[in-house]
């Protein structure tokens, strides 16, 4: 895959009738990251990646892979892994059968099949019926048809629906192995704690909108107002409520002040005289981050005023 934007969206536009489910989104996924793809039910991802992969028609604007439609790929499976449901294999087939069948269909050798299966460790369990499997297991063995091709490129929605808390620290070290060997991943989920632990960059959209994109780090730093740690801790939230300021504190006896920076705090604190044990700016989490940027407290309302259709009227997108 070339250096750049593995994928890319430009004026991505999708409508069903007087909705509108994606509005105009532009966004762009860096070659070798792990890209988490974030948004409220309803906001319009699995529309969005649905038409990234060629499997629903845009109503306006244009998706792209390494600088190409998925429709124009040469060899989409050696392109492209993707995983957008969960179920797919016949219950009575066995998760070997399953794959031996994909790779058929798409061209690829039989041998890749153990090999995928060893990737994603579901190798002792090959040979059961897919219908036996929890959901956990249908999620590897999803996973492990996305790289049937060994493609540069995955675009995987919830892969960590089902997984126990050991198979979500397993994805999350595969995903990033995977962006370690040069490949691209972009992931939908809507485990915000461990997207902050697996993902280099989010595009975040809300009723089919871009609301942000870019590192996950510029994302949360700030915003979670001023860490303060005092020996005179009511003395201090004293003269910081003198000073129209609020100090919550937090389970450990530490201060946490909103709305202001730590150089202000400091500077209080020291007009005063109160000592300071620890005086650091607190970054928010990715949820806290998220859920500022998807507020929307009436959103149908809101848009009723607008004379706008609203996406989250739709069912899962």
């Amino acid at each position: 895959m070339p250096a750049g934007a593995a994928i890319e969206a430009v004026g991505l536009t999708k409508r069903y009738a007087d909705v509108t489910a994606v509005d105009d989104l532009t966004f762009r996924v860096r070659g070798g990251s792990v890209t988490g793809f974030l948004g409220p039910n309803g906001a319009g991802k699995t529309t969005t990646l649905r038409m990234v992969l060629g499997l629903a028609r845009p109503s306006a604007g244009e998706a792209t892979i390494g600088g190409r439609r998925y429709v124009d790929l040469d060899e989409p499976a050696r392109t492209v892994g993707a995983n957008l449901e969960v179920a797919g294999a016949h219950p009575g087939r066995s998760g070997r059968n399953h794959l031996r069948a994909l790779a058929a269909m798409a061209g690829l050798p039989g041998s890749r099949v153990d090999e995928v299966l060893r990737l994603v460790e579901l190798d002792q369990a090959a040979d059961r019926r897919a219908g036996k499997y929890s959901l956990g297991m249908r999620q590897r063995l999803g996973l492990a048809a996305t790289l049937l091709g060994d493609p540069a490129v995955l675009v995987l929605d919830e892969p960590a629906n089902g997984l126990d808390p050991q198979g979500i620290r397993w994805l999350r070290d595969f995903l990033r192995g995977m962006a370690r060997d040069g490949r691209t991943v972009l992931v939908s989920s809507h485990v915000l704690s461990e997207v902050a632990q697996t993902v280099d960059d989010v595009v975040v959209i809300h009723r089919g909108r871009l609301v942000q994109q870019g590192p996950v780090e510029a994302l949360t730093a700030g915003g979670g107002g001023v860490l303060v740690r005092s020996p005179r801790s009511d003395e201090l939230r004293s003269v910081l409520y003198r000073e129209g300021l609020t100090a919550t504190e937090t389970p450990d006896g530490a201060l946490v002040v909103e709305g202001v920076d730590a150089a202000r705090v400091g500077d209080i604190a020291f007009a005063a005289g109160v000592p300071l044990h620890e005086l650091s700016p607190r970054s928010a989490s990715l949820e806290e981050a998220f859920l500022a940027l998807t507020s929307d407290a009436q959103p149908a309302a809101a848009a009723a005023e607008k004379g706008e259709p609203w996406a989250g009227s739709l069912p899962e997108s």
